[in-house]
């Protein structure tokens, strides 16, 4: 056990010396023992999981000209060990300012609408952008999410107030469409009675049982209106 296990630990790693890439391991390169040479080599370990970091809060000027805090999550991992050592300085560090960069770049070019109602189609556009730009450092960007939108307190308020607005226009519109719907079958209703001059007696029978039904103490004495015409045409 205890000669194999350097073995099995140096096989994970990958040696590049002089220019060339000397890469212990069942399948690839030369196999073999290496030795690391003091003050010439350096060891640098490369997490190849998934890592995920936020973007801080970033304060950003859509194209309606609207200062809003957004901020969002980034998922990556390392896809080519030896690029994201030898073709950047620091892969993690890079990777997480040009994040913030790209959020501001993709958000300066909607409007306030498009970054409330459209976040899907961002953070498309961003991991697209990002997993194009790291691709030389051996980073692939496996997911972007925006997680939250603030807007300024005055901007709520404004917002807030336009859409109780528009409620109440709507409710003013469906109960004018009511009351026409309502005049409407009215003077159906009229014209039905006009046809038997009995069903104006039922229908005022049926009312005085419901008057009665809620108020017993009313007493109502029916009164014709036929008997008024006959006055005023006196």
């Amino acid at each position: 056990v205890f000669l194999t296990f350097p073995i099995t630990i140096w096989a994970c790693f990958k040696v590049i010396r002089a220019g060339r890439h000397l890469q212990a391991g069942p399948d690839h390169g030369p196999k073999g023992i290496f030795f690391i040479l003091p003050c010439t080599d350096s060891i640098v370990k490369v997490d190849l999981r998934t890592v995920s970091f936020d973007i801080p809060p970033q304060e950003i000027l859509t194209k309606d000209s609207v200062t809003v805090s957004v901020d969002g999550v980034v998922y990556f991992r390392v896809s080519d060990p030896i690029a994201s050592v030898a073709n950047v300085t620091n892969a993690d560090f890079s990777t997480r300012l040009l994040a913030q960069t790209t959020l501001r770049n993709v958000l300066g070019t909607k409007n306030l609408a498009e970054v409330l109602s459209d976040r899907e189609g961002i953070a498309h556009s961003m991991q697209s952008n990002l997993d194009e730009a790291t691709d030389n450092w051996g980073i692939k960007v496996e997911r972007v999410e925006i997680k939250d939108v603030k807007l300024p307190q005055q901007l709520q308020r404004a917002m807030a107030a336009e859409a109780e607005a528009a409620r109440e226009a709507r409710a003013k519109v469906i109960a004018a469409e009511g009351e026409m719907n309502a005049s409407r079958a009215l003077k159906e209703a009229s014209l039905v009675i006009a046809e038997s001059p009995s069903a104006l007696q039922l229908r005022y029978l049926q009312t005085l049982n419901t008057i009665a039904a809620e108020k017993n103490s009313t007493i109502i004495f029916p009164l014709p209106m036929d008997v008024i015409s006959h006055f005023m045409r006196k």
